[in-house]
């Protein structure tokens, strides 16, 4: 079963651009779409939609990152049919308009506004641990609390650490929360798109007082994981400046 739903991921990465409808990716993973619908979301954690979105909005960040191409222009080319409907899509999932992200791939700081989103002041819980990576990496690390199992937009919390190793967030508002850790994969120089290490919670609770534990290990996402789009202060710096 996840042959075909490997078919169905290949399709997307290979045709991000063209309108493809849940049945044009059954038939690629050659199953029924109730089927494919529910196993595609086991397997990835997201809906193919959502995949397909991912797909499309990563694609965006490079030629943002790359080209001079008007946003008008690159929300067409990678598959959207209104600019409005991409400059939200876009704003939601990256934590930055597309002209601030490319500004920022421009070699801009990265605005304050693309860290940890406002939540109100009250007493939050504590979350510490220790990041393992496979490969082994001695740059900063980015840890970060998000409200989704596929992070995005801005997070609740967040720290840059100098290095894997132990870590821990203080005052994680209340709620209930997924961690993310990355870094930059050694010897990764490529200007778009970089490698990452990442690695990802299960679900935790923070509470007032409560300290939770988690360790986390980082290292290559595999083909099952869509692509990350949340901008990550300080790592993001790694990724444009390399």
């Amino acid at each position: 079963m996840k042959d075909g739903i490997r078919q169905s991921v290949d399709a997307i990465r290979a045709r991000y651009e063209e309108p493809l409808s849940l049945d044009d990716l059954a038939r690629s993973a050659m199953i029924s779409k109730f089927h494919f619908l529910r196993t595609f979301r086991r397997v990835t954690g997201v809906t193919p939609g959502r995949f397909l979105s991912a797909v499309r909005i990563d694609e965006a960040k490079q030629l943002l990152s790359t080209t001079t191409l008007s946003v008008a222009d690159i929300s067409v080319q990678v598959g959207y049919g209104s600019l409005g409907t991409f400059t939200r899509r876009f704003t939601e999932c990256v934590g930055l308009s597309p002209t601030a992200y490319r500004r920022v791939a421009q070699g801009e700081p990265i605005p304050h506004t693309a860290g940890s989103r406002a939540l109100p002041d009250r007493p939050g819980g504590s979350i510490s641990g220790t990041i393992h990576a496979t490969p082994g990496v001695t740059s900063p690390v980015f840890v970060g609390v998000f409200d989704s199992p596929v992070p995005r937009g801005r997070p609740a919390a967040s720290e840059l650490f100098p290095e894997p190793g132990p870590w821990e967030l203080r005052n994680v508002p209340v709620g209930r929360w997924y961690l993310l850790a990355a870094a930059t994969e050694p010897g990764a120089t490529r200007l778009a798109n970089p490698s990452l290490l990442l690695g990802l919670s299960d679900e935790v609770a923070a509470c007032p007082g409560r300290h939770i534990r988690v360790d986390i290990t980082i290292r290559p996402p595999d083909w099952r994981y869509p692509p990350l789009l949340s901008v990550l202060p300080g790592i993001e710096r790694l990724r444009v400046a390399a």
